[in-house]
């Protein structure tokens, strides 16, 4: 089993709901009572291409219901669940949120069900009148290293009981339990999965003249390194199964003494590295195919930089392009049906964005405008590319349809000095809403995140580190 992949065996009642990491909490769905809503797919928040309307939601406070001092660490617990939850609910761009100053009844003595159904609890049209369409109520217990967490989402506008789910686990387990309850709120509202049990992989500052290869939670926790090569190790991708990272690091060759950029792949359940291709110059921006089967690389080996489709275990090599004499072909990205395949060339001058055929017939140019355009990935969709595009001296962050229409800028920013941040290295979420980059607008290279339309932005790195080449993963759930 991955360790960064949370596989959801959801079952009910005793059951267990085994998540990667070690991470294992039982899952328990509570039975619907008579006024809940049936399970409608996205009954509830209706999704368009068009600009949609963000429903109010209400999050009171999570409720301990334990003894006080029976685990002084219960107040953390709380607030760790809450500030999980609350996050990924307002990354996911859907809700807008009622300030906790215009509830009209005292929560923290109201029940987490309506009146009614227990003798505290809550009235729906108190809820009505301040506009709440979704109310979100929660409450945990700690016993020992042990926590227990019933979640309950209502539709206020129809007085139902939409989502009723009791999670368990150990009390290190809550951003997970977290992640997972927000993941099973927007499944309900919206009928699409949340992307909060995905992760990153990036190339990470960790000594002078020293990066190395980690992986962490979507919002920048839990942050694990997963190579010790004591050199360069760069240009991270993900497998389609989310099993496998390809990276490229400067090796030593003791035999030739000397290092080389070689590419590697990383095993995420077993922790394995394997050499793969340690041809003589560049074997780097390594991207998998859809079927994991197969790698696609940069190699110098022959000359000038081209591309290559490789086996996993390196023994089987197929050129994908073949110049123009003198030109790069870099940075391939694989569309997620497999046929089509962007990547960045300077062969008609300028570094800009191309597309062909997996076979490397039907090159097309994709951008024309900027000085400079590079890391190309598509949207899960197929349907976009995002890219990294020079403007007047800076980098931003540009999306284009994949036939080179409609292109959108999602970044713009200015450092502390007043001159233009660096905003590079893109990569989508698993549900196409977000897209992940890095930026020098604090003075270090950190990671943020743009929703697709660029209008609102998150940073998720809060370190003095330097991040490079950021991918995201597949959607774990």
């Amino acid at each position: 089993m991955s360790y960064v992949t949370p596989l959801a065996k959801l079952l009910v009642s005793s059951f267990v709901l085994a998540l990667s990491s070690a991470l294992f909490f039982s899952f328990e769905t509570r039975a619907q009572e008579s006024t809940a809503a049936p399970s409608t797919s996205g009954a509830y928040i209706r999704i368009t291409d068009a600009n949609f309307k963000k429903s109010l939601m209400a999050v009171p406070p999570f409720q301990f219901q334990g003894v006080s001092g029976t685990n002084p660490a219960h107040l953390r617990i709380g607030k760790d669940l809450f500030d999980v939850f609350r996050n990924d609910m307002e990354t996911s761009g859907y809700f807008e949120f009622i300030k906790a100053a215009a509830f009209v009844e005292n929560v923290a003595k109201m029940g987490l069900k309506p009146a009614g159904e227990e003798a505290d609890g809550f009235k729906y049209e108190s809820w009505k009148q301040i506009g709440t369409e979704f109310l979100v109520r929660v409450g945990y217990r700690v016993t020992g290293d042990n926590v227990t967490v019933d979640t309950y989402t209502y539709y206020v506008a129809q007085a139902k009981l939409v989502l009723g789910k009791t999670y368990k686990g150990k009390t290190s387990e809550v951003r997970t339990i977290a992640h997972t309850f927000a993941n099973d709120v927007l499944k309900e509202l919206t009928g699409r999965r949340g992307m909060f049990l995905s992760r990153i992989v990036t190339s990470r500052s960790t000594r002078p003249n020293q990066k190395e290869i980690f992986v962490m939670d979507w919002d920048g926790a839990n942050a694990q390194q997963v190579s010790t090569h004591k050199s360069i190790a760069q240009s991270p991708s993900w497998s389609f199964d989310g099993k496998m990272i390809a990276y490229s690091a400067f090796a030593y060759h003791a035999n030739e003494k000397r290092r080389n950029l070689d590419l590697f792949t990383y095993d995420t359940g077993t922790g394995r590295r394997f050499l793969v291709s340690y041809r003589k110059g560049i074997n780097s921006g390594s991207t998998f195919t859809p079927s994991n089967r197969h790698i696609l690389l940069t190699i110098s080996n022959s000359g000038n930089p081209d591309l290559y489709k490789m086996s996993l275990d390196g023994k089987t090599l197929e050129r994908i392009t073949n110049g123009p004499r003198g030109a790069l072909n870099v940075e391939p990205s694989v569309s997620p049906d497999g046929s089509k395949i962007a990547f960045s060339s300077d062969r008609n001058g300028r570094p800009h964005i191309f597309t062909m055929n997996s076979d490397g017939t039907g090159v097309k140019q994709i951008t024309i405008a900027g000085e400079y355009n590079s890391s190309p990935r598509w949207s899960p969709d197929g349907k976009r590319i995002v890219f990294a595009g020079s403007d007047k001296g800076h980098f931003d962050i540009f999306t284009v349809n994949a036939d080179g229409s409609d292109m959108i800028r999602l970044t713009s920013a200015k450092k502390p000095n007043g001159k233009r941040a660096d905003n590079e290295d893109p990569s989508y979420s698993p549900d196409g809403r977000n897209v992940l980059f890095v930026s020098n607008r604090t003075g270090a290279n950190q990671l943020y995140i743009v929703t697709t339309d660029g209008e609102t932005e998150k940073r998720i790195t809060f370190d003095s580190h330097q991040y490079f080449k950021p991918h995201w993963s597949p959607a774990f759930d």
